[in-house]
């Protein structure tokens, strides 16, 4: 019997050995794990942190952006009406200039491969016209008028020959 209870007892010191070891190990386990989760609050507290700034920095980029969409929208109008004043001025300028009389075109052009009022390049789309007037020059399709049965003629002469149509 005393061998029996020295050799239990031995047991129970090996299970109480091992218990202990096995609580030193969950021990040291937990505060791992305790370290652990400590770092990863603090890498939350971290991308919480950055996501905070993130966000206010896209705000702050949206508000930018909005004020230049604004300003180029102001822009925008600004030159829409300033084309508007330049086209109503350059219309104004045309109706004075319209009446001024033009000297006679010469009677024969420099080049016959161009306009002899604009000197624009006779080309295979650009067709050329005989003034039927006075002059008889060769006129592009813009710098001449249709007279109907009579052909076209160039602006000059229909300007010197109609100057109540001016």
């Amino acid at each position: 019997l005393p061998q029996h209870l020295a050799s239990l007892a031995a047991t129970a010191q090996e299970e109480t050995w091992q218990s202990r070891q096995q609580l030193q190990a969950q021990r040291q386990e937990m505060a791992q794990l305790q370290e652990e989760l400590s770092r990863a609050r603090q890498d939350g507290e971290r991308w919480a942190w950055a996501l905070q700034r993130a966000q206010r920095e896209a705000l702050e980029r949206e508000a930018t952006r909005g004020a230049e969409q604004a300003r180029q929208q102001e822009l925008i109008r600004d030159m829409k009406e300033r084309l508007l004043e330049l086209l109503r001025e350059k219309d104004a300028l045309w109706q004075k200039t319209e009446g001024i009389d033009t000297p006679m075109p010469s009677s024969v052009p420099r080049d016959p491969g161009l306009c002899a009022r604009c000197h624009k390049d006779f080309r295979l789309l650009s067709r050329r016209y005989n003034c039927s007037r006075l002059c008889q020059g060769k006129v592009c399709h813009t710098c001449s008028v249709d007279m109907g049965k009579h052909g076209r003629c160039c602006l000059i002469c229909y300007q010197q020959r109609q100057p109540q149509a001016t």
